[in-house]
């Protein structure tokens, strides 16, 4: 096997076609590793001089990749390429030589931790980064990251019926409603994707307005790199754009992502008069998401990262990302530095949450 790491944009560009391939050989690779995904964001994200693209091949073909960048900053940090609007990192390994690439990845990423941290963050659970921390001989530590919660991909009818009796009840009656007032959905062609997808940022914009917002999701940087990456993602069936609408006209629009096994609701906008009328938005975009699903083979809707209380009605199961920290004797400062950095944040955040739910003096 070959090793090289790729420093320059343009080469980026041309692995598209290997990187596919490689991408659809890997059990546990999510859209969040395609090709379109993360050139896309490297385009509108990546910092100069930042990219290292760790690439391994046998004989010739490309097997095991791991993109990952530079932080900028004081400190030598090597992160994933996706950045905090990519809700999973892994690697890439062809699971025909997924043990030799592993290996082989490991090597290379050691030769790079020498002189930076890898700080590998949203990891999820049976990823392939996994068996690289596995072939690790250095120091490393593996920490829990963000919650995600995954519902089962199960039609409609029988999904309603995991819920308890009372609240299946209203569920049904919100789809009753729905039925009703005739709202429909329709997933868009490829061809209208950037319309559909620059509507749906401006609905979440309407959605959220007056309240707190992720503001990165109103910087045109991030419509562009949306675009620019959805489109392709559609054409080849691994992205969902869905337009709802209520009296002809367009009340919400969603994203959803497709994988092997798992499939995301990534992001929504939903016109303030849907709200109004008091039509749950939520109910209708688990609805049309299952059933579109359910006849794909896919078994699982993550609901992302995030404990919003409005995802905890679908008794939805817990996944916890993982970060994996790797270094070299000469980074194992950083690496307890960030261990340390991780640990007083939980403590502040379980301070805080005390803090909030105590009774009043």
């Amino acid at each position: 096997m070959s090793v090289e790491v790729r420093t320059d944009e343009q080469a980026f560009a041309k692995l598209a076609g290997e990187w596919e391939r490689l991408y659809r050989a890997c059990r546990s690779a999510t859209t969040f590793q395609s090709h379109a995904w993360l050139h896309s964001w490297w385009l509108s994200y990546g910092t100069p001089g930042g990219l290292r693209l760790v690439l391994v091949r046998a004989h010739g073909d490309l097997v095991a990749v791991a993109p990952l960048m530079r932080l900028p900053g004081p400190l030598p940090v090597l992160a994933p390429i996706g950045g905090a609007i990519s809700d999973f990192f892994d690697v890439l390994l062809d699971e025909a030589a997924a043990a030799q690439g592993a290996a082989a990845l490991a090597d290379a990423l050691a030769d790079l931790a020498r002189t930076a941290l890898i700080d590998l963050r949203e990891v999820r659970p049976g990823s392939a980064v996994e068996r690289v921390y596995q072939a690790w001989r250095g120091p490393r530590r593996r920490l829990s990251d963000s919650e995600c919660l995954e519902i089962p991909v199960l039609p409609m009818e029988q999904f309603v019926k995991r819920l308890p009796k009372a609240r299946a009840q209203r569920v049904r009656n919100k789809q009753n409603k729905l039925r009703k007032l005739g709202v429909e959905w329709r997933a868009v062609d490829h061809l209208e994707v950037g319309t559909s997808l620059r509507r749906m940022l401006e609905l979440h914009r309407l959605q959220w307005e007056g309240r707190k917002v992720n503001p990165e999701h109103l910087r045109p940087r991030f419509l562009d790199h949306l675009v620019r990456s959805v489109v392709p993602l559609v054409r080849c069936g691994e992205a969902v754009v869905k337009e709802y609408l209520l009296d002809g006209e367009i009340a919400a629009v969603d994203l959803t992502f497709r994988s092997r096994k798992l499939a995301g609701n990534y992001l929504y906008g939903v016109h303030p008069r849907l709200i109004e009328r008091k039509l749950d938005a939520m109910t209708m975009m688990i609805g049309a998401a299952v059933d579109d699903l359910a006849s794909d083979g896919v078994g699982v809707l993550s609901l992302m990262r995030g404990k919003e209380p409005y995802k905890y009605r679908w008794l939805p199961e817990t996944v916890v990302n993982q970060r994996f920290l790797l270094a070299r004797r000469r980074t194992a400062p950083l690496l307890a530095s960030a261990v340390c950095g991780a640990a007083a944040r939980d403590c502040a955040k379980r301070v805080l949450r005390r803090t909030t739910t105590a009774e009043p003096a």
